[in-house]
């Protein structure tokens, strides 16, 4: 059985992210202004995901095309005649439509049956030999459920025993949201050609992407010449914003932090939130919380300066720190309520997650000093939607959430997504399905609060940290898998993780 988590070949992806409508324009722009033709194009794609096959499945000697009635079974054209030319056996399925091809992949189906191609109808039966299938169905222009007999197509090839390597994007899934508004091919290795597409990121794309190639099919210095606003941002980053300490610094110097939180039963959040702090480097970390989990947390981490949550206390802290984080184990009850009213009346930056972005559903206010961290249905009720809503567009949710809240936003999940009001938006490419367990997001608080303490701007602590909380999980699930990962267990790796600067060395 293929597994199909997102990871990279050795190649390098870009850290920029074209708008799939965008890109989609650009490219013949970019085609005319270098001289290049959009035939010529087509001939590199389908040479670029040939050399990925055979580089991927070398073994493989019966190859079946799957191919659309758009450019993108034009580059399965390519793909099938190289193929041939190198001496595999091709069967080429292509879809039948009164509609005409467009000239590229009208001209790349002419070249295959030149080459002494065939081509067959889609409902033929598959060779039971078949040990590569090549998806060339649906392109970057998706939009709505894929239909018959492109359906059909997609669950036969989903549960035939053959690897699949999708061209460009997997037929199904939507270029620029990541959503699979229907069936969707799942992929062991997808090839996408000029730029990333936020599709291939967020979303949905982790289950059906597999490992990721890219190509810019010799477009590079033209996209170098025209950067975009989006960014994919992964542990390699970390260094341009955790840089090595003075040797002179004291604690004094990389940030007092409040956390307030863990009312009745949820000791654990604030407690999470306050060592994942600590160990992304905050200087100094005073946790205010209900009387009875005081002993309890100094216990477990006696670093942690905990204290019971009082009017008087609540005020101090807030004159001595230079950042809060509320929220974790927070509870809706009124002494969550009368803290939040407090943290609201602050000017200096401050992280809001968990319950008091239930809180902040009530009563809604835009402020930019402010992070917030939902998860999709944390967004949902801030914007009043479902669920099914923000997870049909991640990009556009966040946005919507910058609009109405001001700040950065954080919205969590696979494919984490931060924006700001500046117009800001990256896309974190780091983290794993062992994160999906109870404690992450009051681990995620702890580490944005504990940098944005250490001077980074607002939306530079969400990026970083994202991408810290990811990359820690990371390390974990390679050495360990991904099955029983504990949100305290991300403590011994997030140390290394916030230290770029030092030579990874693991010891058992």
């Amino acid at each position: 059985m293929t597994d199909h988590t997102l990871t990279r070949n050795p190649q390098s992806i870009p850290h920029s992210i074209w708008p799939a409508d965008g890109l989609r324009r650009a490219e013949k722009t970019a085609a005319a202004d270098l001289g290049i033709s959009l035939y010529e194009l087509m001939q590199r794609a389908g040479q670029a995901a040939f050399e990925v096959a055979r580089a991927a499945y070398p073994d493989s000697r019966r190859w079946l095309m799957l191919c659309g009635h758009g450019n993108n079974g034009g580059d399965g054209y390519v793909v099938a005649r190289l193929a041939q030319a190198a001496g595999i056996r091709v069967t080429l399925l292509a879809q039948d439509s009164e509609k005409p091809l467009p000239d590229e992949a009208h001209a790349a189906r002419e070249a295959w049956l030149e080459a002494g191609g065939v081509i067959h109808a889609t409902d033929i039966p598959w060779p039971e030999d078949t040990d590569l299938i090549i998806d060339g169905l649906l392109g970057t222009g998706l939009q709505n459920a894929p239909r018959d007999p492109i359906v059909g197509l997609i669950a036969q090839a989903n549960c035939f025993p053959a690897p699949i390597i999708a061209l460009d994007i997997p037929s199904g899934l939507n270029a620029q949201t990541g959503a699979t508004p229907g069936v969707v091919i799942n992929a062991a290795h997808t090839i996408t050609f000029i730029a990333l597409k936020p599709g291939l990121l967020t979303g949905k794309a982790r289950d059906v992407v597999g490992t990721l190639h890219h190509h810019a099919l010799g477009l590079d210095s033209w996209l170098a010449e025209h950067p975009t606003t989006i960014r994919r941002l992964d542990a390699s980053q970390l260094a341009q914003w955790l840089t090595p300490r003075r040797p002179t610094s004291h604690k004094g110097d990389h940030g007092r932090l409040v956390l307030i939180g863990g009312d009745h039963g949820t000791a654990g959040a604030i407690r999470m939130a306050g060592e994942a702090a600590l160990r992304a480097g905050a200087g100094l970390v005073r946790v205010l919380t209900r009387a009875e989990n005081v002993a309890p947390i100094i216990t477990a981490r006696p670093e942690l300066m905990v204290h019971e949550l009082t009017p008087q206390l609540l005020d101090e802290s807030l004159e001595w720190a230079d950042v809060v984080v509320i929220g974790p184990g927070l509870g809706q009850a009124e002494w969550g309520k009368q803290a939040l009213r407090k943290v609201e009346n602050i000017r200096k930056p401050t992280l809001w997650d968990a319950d008091a972005l239930n809180l902040l559903a009530f009563n809604p206010d835009k402020r930019h000093n402010r992070v917030i961290t939902p998860h999709p249905g944390e967004a949902a009720r801030l914007l009043n939607c479902r669920v099914a809503e923000i997870e049909s567009d991640r990009l556009l949710s966040a946005q919507r959430l910058v609009q109405r809240y001001g700040g950065v936003v954080v919205l969590k999940g696979a494919g984490t997504v931060v924006a700001d009001e500046h117009g800001s938006l990256s896309i974190i490419d780091a983290g794993n399905a062992g994160m999906a367990s109870g404690g992450m997001g009051d681990v995620l608080s702890g580490i944005i609060g504990a940098l944005l303490g250490q001077a980074l701007s607002p939306y530079d602590a969400a990026c970083a940290g994202c991408i810290a909380h990811g990359a820690a999980a990371d390390k974990l699930a390679a050495r360990y898998g991904t099955r029983g990962m504990l949100a305290t267990d991300l403590f011994s790796t997030l140390r290394r993780v916030v230290n770029p600067d030092v030579i990874d060395v693991d010891h058992d």
